[in-house]
């Protein structure tokens, strides 16, 4: 019998609410106990993939490092939302590796391929 799948589905900007880093730490956990989850950024949860991101402005770490780390822990593809990504005038250049820009055909299948869905 094969582990449940369980998709995370990220929804906000990286900082001013502890969502997106939430849905990070619960990626990680899984990951930790050799499930690792499959990551869908929509909306606004596409800012969190930009490099650059400067967050000591606000006495908070980056984001970015642990997104980085996600290939370390089997996470090697993120699923975004290819309109989220054009209403934030962003392309797949802006992407880190392994991120892959997905239409609304292809989310319907994420979401439908899974025995499980946390939102963040």
């Amino acid at each position: 019998m094969s582990a449940p799948s369980v998709l995370l589905v990220t929804r906000h900007a990286p900082y001013g609410a502890s969502l997106a880093r939430s849905a990070l730490d619960a990626a990680l956990a899984a990951a930790a106990f050799d499930r690792p989850p499959t990551l869908l950024f929509l909306g606004d949860g596409v800012l969190q993939l930009l490099p650059g991101q400067d967050a000591s402005g606000i006495g908070t770490r980056s984001h970015r490092r642990v997104l980085d780390s996600l290939p370390l822990y089997g996470i090697d593809t993120l699923y975004v939302d290819s309109q989220a990504l054009a209403g934030h005038d962003l392309t797949a250049a802006d992407l880190p590796p392994g991120a892959r820009p997905v239409d609304d055909a292809a989310i319907r299948a994420l979401l439908a391929g899974h025995d499980h869905i946390l939102g963040f």
